[in-house]
């Protein structure tokens, strides 16, 4: 509903858009600068990101016309909607304004913002009625078969091992750096540090607020939190002795190459195959999302192809 919102603050009537400088035309149809000014914040926001944080020009200007591909496939859409006659009814529209009412937070904040916008209802009404139109023309476009069940089950046999669980413990540790080419002393000291590290937690102190105080690794701020990882991933020693306790266990100091580690295993899952049933549920979902994506890239290729586009942010 905020994009909704949002969009429609970009989306500014025709006669006002054809005053404002254009960044792109399509089929004469023009969106403006204000409009993608306006779009390219929300498409930043979208992938967590904010203008200001973008240094690289390159990336910057990569960005900016991803956004206005973006604003060109849904002028493409709309107006291909036109071409087919897709009618949306009122009572669809209406209640599609009512539902985005609701979640902006009632009658009166939506009306302000509209407002603050320069917009009424049946502007706002206009706009939901073409967005709409677009979506219900773009799902048309896009459909697709249900994958053949043959290559559904060619694909679950080839990566069929893939599908699998493999054994992962989740774990956290505390490290002591030693540098390299250290001596013997330095070496002792290090374990001797881990070690008073080690009486606390088996005293009762918790593991992760001793890493978070003690540990000199990354994961300190997270209370030496590792996450899930599989056998490979880790340095040899360090993997023998993780893979080696059981949930809940706390081990002996254990030396690598960077330092001294304590290791507190917190679960172990062991190895599953999937079922067939399951595998080929999961093969299905995966490929009919991938024929799904693929027809969208082919529909808006093919609309930009057969029309007539300006993009003149780009020059």
């Amino acid at each position: 509903m905020k994009t909704l919102l949002l969009l429609l603050m970009l989306w500014v009537p025709m006669a006002f858009s054809n005053n404002e400088p254009a960044a792109a035309r399509v089929n004469g149809a023009q969106i403006s600068e204000f409009r993608l000014e306006r779009y390219f914040a929300e498409f930043l926001e979208d992938q967590g990101r904010a203008v200001a944080s973008i240094r690289n020009p390159k990336a910057y200007k990569q960005l900016r016309q991803a956004a206005l591909d973006a604003l060109i496939d849904k002028e493409l859409l709309w107006q291909e909607a036109l071409k087919r006659g897709v009618v949306i009814s009122d009572v669809t529209v209406q209640s599609q304004v009512a539902l985005t009412r609701q979640a902006i937070g009632g009658a009166e904040v939506f009306a302000r913002k509209l407002q603050d916008a320069g917009f009424d209802e049946a502007g706002f009404a206009e706009y939901t009625r073409r967005e709409l139109a677009a979506q219900e023309v773009f799902a048309d476009l896009t459909r697709v078969a249900e994958p053949d069940e043959k290559q559904v089950r060619a694909f679950f046999e080839e990566h069929r091992a893939e599908l699998s669980s493999p054994e992962q413990i989740q774990a956290r540790h505390i490290l002591i750096k030693v540098p390299q080419g250290a001596d013997a002393a330095i070496v002792e000291a290090a374990r001797l540090r881990l070690e008073e590290l080690r009486v606390q937690i088996v005293g009762g102190a918790d593991f992760a607020s001793v890493a978070r105080s003690g540990s000199e690794d990354v994961s300190a701020s997270a209370g030496g939190d590792l996450g899930y990882f599989m056998r490979g991933r880790m340095m040899p020693e360090f993997e023998a002795a993780a893979f080696a306790l059981k949930p809940g266990q706390l081990s002996e100091p254990v030396r690598t190459q960077v330092g001294w580690h304590l290791i507190y295993l917190q679960n172990h899952q062991e190895a599953a195959d999937v079922t067939e049933e399951q595998g080929l549920q999961t093969v299905r979902a995966y490929l009919a999302r991938q024929q799904k994506a693929q027809a969208r890239r082919d529909v808006l290729a093919r609309l930009r192809s057969s029309n007539r586009i300006e993009r003149i942010d780009d020059d």
